[in-house]
């Protein structure tokens, strides 16, 4: 976990790789659970027997849940002191290049693509890599788009 104190601390770290941060493992029930929050019940996800004859071998987890988990996993790579608030502002490009098996775990680096200022803050562009316990090509890449606010939340 890297820590930096100010915005501008972050801003001078453009270009830079962060990481990797914790494994987080990847459990049929989050599948699951997910499935329901999206109603994308697809056997590849949520039934283990059938799946287990499919391609994979065994169910695996949606793409869009490895996305979801984006700002999990980054959070465990770096925080700037004095931001009030953080948010989610969007996403240039993603790619499933592998998938993430249930029961497997993941993990995420960030390069720091570019910093720049916004009112009351900065907007971070980080180059976001997700790879599985397994090995092999990542699961997940994805340059995702954040705001980083300082000052009194409203």
């Amino acid at each position: 976990m890297r820590t930096f104190a100010t915005l501008e601390e972050l801003a001078a770290a453009t270009g830079e790789t962060l990481g990797p941060g914790p494994w987080l493992r990847i459990d049929q029930q989050r599948v699951d659970r997910f499935a329901d929050a999206t109603d994308d019940h697809q056997w590849i996800h949520i039934d283990p027997e059938r799946a287990a004859a499919g391609p994979f071998g065994g169910t695996i987890a949606h793409g869009y849940l490895t996305l979801s988990l984006l700002p999990a996993l980054v959070s465990g790579l770096y925080r700037v002191e004095g931001v009030t608030m953080g948010v989610n502002y969007g996403l240039n490009r993603v790619r499933f290049p592998a998938p993430v098996r249930v029961g497997g775990a993941v993990r995420a680096t960030a390069t720091v693509a570019d910093v720049s200022p916004v009112d009351g803050g900065v907007q971070v562009v980080t180059a976001v890599t997700v790879e599985s316990d397994a090995g092999g090509k990542p699961v997940c890449v994805a340059e995702t788009v954040s705001r980083l606010l300082r000052g009194a939340a409203r």
